[in-house]
């Protein structure tokens, strides 16, 4: 028998007040800095965004907005970041609103992986993704807000992995400081942890390719990772989001209902 949305619901030990969850949706509402793209204050939530979240805290469960974790998965001006202490200090007062108005809120943890453009990263220059496969149809923005075409990535080394997962850590262990309730991992519409999970853009032949298991490597080390760490969120804390049917972002691949994540399955 069907339980009513509007009836409470217990996961991850936490209580939610009704069954209605507030779906990611980027707003890129940061404050612009058209002076400087690379000032850290476009990434730092504002009073908008605090307004924005205790509006909506009603909802059972609030999953915030795509939050971008290091420089080389940022990629979209003026959407949050979460990978400074200064991060850290300004989402804790969307956490605080909603928190006062009875809300639980979780963040979304956001790589865009070959969905950006190598102006976003002058310590590297590039953008990286599980293979060197440029996503084809749509333009890219770059740093300027200028319409681009979308650059080849960059296969990332077993060097860069590690770091990509230390800095998933590092974002969760944020999270956690400015008060979260828990995260999702961002791993669908075609951003770089869906670019590993599917053969369309995973070409690889060392461990984190070929099959379904190794595709699955790179989301399962940063779960790992992050349970392990005693600072970060434990496994009932953490969700994700998938998109094995997804076309967005150039994706759709021949296997995927074979996947073990298929909804045929």
């Amino acid at each position: 028998m069907s339980e009513d949305l509007g009836s409470k619901f217990t996961i991850g030990g936490q209580t939610l007040k009704n069954r209605l969850v507030m779906a990611p949706m980027t707003r890129a509402r940061c404050d612009p800095t058209p002076n400087d793209p690379y000032s850290i204050q476009n990434g730092l939530p504002n009073d908008l965004m605090v307004t924005y979240y205790s509006q909506r805290a009603s909802a059972g469960l609030i999953i915030s907005e795509g939050t971008q974790i290091n420089e080389l998965g940022t990629g979209w001006m003026c959407a949050p970041k979460i990978s400074h202490e200064e991060h850290a200090v300004a989402w804790k007062k969307v956490v605080d609103a909603v928190h006062d108005k009875g809300g639980v809120i979780y963040m979304q943890l956001w790589h865009l992986g070959r969905q950006t453009h190598s102006s976003f990263h002058p310590a590297t220059n590039k953008i990286v993704s599980a293979s060197d496969v440029t996503l084809m149809g749509g333009e890219a923005k770059d740093v300027h807000g200028n319409t681009v075409e979308y650059e080849q990535p960059t296969p990332m080394t077993k060097d860069e992995i590690r770091e990509t997962v230390g800095d998933f850590v590092r974002s969760a262990r944020l999270a956690k400081k400015a008060g979260f309730d828990g995260i999702e991992l961002h791993s669908a519409n075609g951003y770089l942890i869906d670019q590993f999970l599917q053969s369309k853009t995973n070409k690889r032949t060392d461990e984190y390719g070929g099959s379904m298991e190794n595709r699955m490597r790179l989301l399962r080390e940063i779960t790992e990772a992050i349970i392990a760490d005693p600072d970060a969120f434990p496994a009932n804390r953490i969700g994700f989001r998938l998109s094995p049917n997804g076309a967005f972002g150039d994706m759709g691949s021949p296997d995927n209902d074979d996947s073990p994540m298929s909804p045929r399955k």
